[in-house]
């Protein structure tokens, strides 16, 4: 099981992933010079992979304006948290708002609207 990153850290990076994909899409269109509509296909691909990251930037901002911001218990720093249960941003640790969690091991399922961990 991969080991679990903060909310907001997580959509970030697949923002900045979208832009990377985009750079490499387009680039891959430059090999097909000689073929424009290919090439130009490649492009529209490439822009609109990175016109996604500017829609999930925007998306993760205003979701990150409205987190509740804590400070960690284990590290001592703030940190953002969506959500019922969320990592530490800085050091990983398990964090909960919910009283009724406290001491239960840390499960993603406890985000869900009906999970069956309650």
């Amino acid at each position: 099981m991969k080991p679990y990153k903060n909310k907001i850290n997580r959509i970030r990076s697949f923002a900045l992933s979208l832009i990377f994909i985009g750079v490499i899409v387009m680039y891959i269109g430059l090999f097909f010079r000689k073929y424009e509509i290919i090439m130009l296909l490649f492009m529209v691909i490439g822009v609109i992979s990175i016109l996604a990251s500017v829609v999930v930037y925007a998306w993760i901002g205003t979701l990150s304006t409205r987190a509740v911001q804590i400070v960690c218990p284990n590290c001592g720093k703030q940190t953002k948290m969506l959500g019922r249960v969320d990592m530490c941003g800085h050091c990983r640790e398990p964090l909960t708002l919910d009283p009724t969690l406290e001491g239960k091991e840390f499960d993603e399922l406890y985000n869900k609207r009906k999970s069956e961990k309650n």
